[in-house]
């Protein structure tokens, strides 16, 4: 059984001043094993960030269905929500999303806080995950005091400390300088390789060709994927940027 699955999702929205609709996505279809890092691309409006709020459950679909472990979202209580995101799911976004009066300790302690976990507990999870994002040493900073580059090594440590069934990452190079980027996508391959699952939206094709899947949405649907099965991150590189010149020619404007 997969890990994700994707079934025939659909997402209009009504804009507020008038009748008209707008299809976000319109039929999504795909599946994701545990273990695996997929990357998702697509141009300007082709429904990527709508899909990925759909699967962190901050949107909910117009129909379809999003399985977790053969579990629908869609049955998951309002009482549990917040529950569920915060132990099944961790969220790695592109501006950190850090508390600037929290140390960065605290700030990945967060999560198992709202859970109301031992300290000891949280203590003894810390340092297992900190020490090879190499930000050990730096624990008692707070955000205004490091680089970005270590912030969002702080927020994916966050985003581990619940030792999630699946990470999102959104535009998580976004805000990195190529130095940093590159520091951090070889930190989520380094997790993934240890058994973490990642789905992460980027417009980088670098970044995309980190993952092991890449697939590309257009016109609200997935219709095309690529696997980098033994490829370098260069070879990756260019079989993603191909598939981005069909896009180009199937009239997208890629950004």
């Amino acid at each position: 059984m997969a890990l994700l699955e994707v079934k025939h999702l659909k997402k209009v929205y009504s804009t507020r001043f008038s009748s008209q609709q707008v299809e976000a996505l319109k039929d999504v279809n795909f599946s994701i094993e545990k273990g695996e890092y997929v990357a998702i691309m697509g141009e300007s409006g082709s429904g990527k960030t709508t899909l990925l709020n759909i699967l962190s459950t901050l949107d909910t679909p117009t129909s379809g269905e999003v399985l977790l472990e053969g579990k629908s979202l869609a049955d998951i209580k309002d009482s549990e929500m917040s529950d569920f995101r915060r132990n099944d799911l961790g969220f790695v976004f592109q501006d950190f999303n850090l508390l600037d009066n929290f140390s960065l300790k605290d700030n990945i302690f967060l999560p198992l806080v709202l859970s109301n976990t031992p300290v000891k507990e949280m203590e003894e999870r810390l340092k297992p995950i900190v020490k090879p994002l190499g930000i050990e040493k730096l624990i008692e900073h707070y955000p205004y005091e490091v680089s970005g580059g270590q912030k969002q090594r702080a927020a994916v440590a966050r985003a581990l400390i619940t030792d999630p069934k699946l990470i999102l990452a959104d535009e998580p190079t976004g805000a990195l300088d190529s130095k940093s980027s590159q520091s951090l996508l070889e930190t989520f391959e380094d997790i993934n390789q240890a058994g973490q699952t990642i789905v992460m939206v980027t417009h980088s094709t670098r970044a995309a060709a980190h993952a092991n899947r890449v697939l590309f949405i257009q016109d609200g649907e997935v219709y095309h994927e690529v696997y980098r099965g033994e490829q370098t991150v260069d070879q990756f590189m260019d079989k993603i940027a191909q598939s981005l010149m069909v896009i180009a020619n199937r009239g997208g404007q890629y950004d």
